[in-house]
């Protein structure tokens, strides 16, 4: 979760995958963005990727998005993933490609790995 963009990815839990799904800019219409994505896609958690430090320990960046989720999703069931890397790996992916890419496309493709990693540890069995 940035200060900027939020990237999105939703799962389809009936076939256990993750896929992007959309960029949302951390502005002034970014909880009645989430409000509207949350019901058009019937969307019951939100899976937020929670960053830390190299050995693991929190961070500015942490308490931000701890804080960020306590004043724009309190109202839903959140749950946090770790997101070690994420961006990386979006980035590595997206650059095979050989084709130009976004940053929004990064923070899409990057929740979309944060997504997967929650399922694999909690819902895949």
């Amino acid at each position: 979760m940035g200060e900027k963009r939020i990237g999105v990815a939703l799962a389809r839990l009936d076939i256990k995958i993750s896929r992007p799904h959309t960029t949302l800019q951390n502005d002034a219409t970014f909880d009645e963005r989430l409000k509207e994505l949350m019901a058009e896609n019937g969307v019951s958690t939100i899976v937020v990727g929670l960053p830390r430090g190299l050995e693991g320990q929190e961070t500015e960046q942490t308490a931000y998005v701890k804080q960020f989720a306590l004043d724009h999703l309190a109202d839903y069931t959140t749950v946090f993933q770790d997101e070690a890397l994420t961006s990386k790996l979006a980035e590595s992916e997206l650059a095979k490609s050989g084709v130009s890419y976004t940053k929004e496309e990064v923070d899409a493709l990057a929740a979309c790995f944060i997504l997967r990693d929650y399922l694999e540890q909690h819902i895949i069995s």
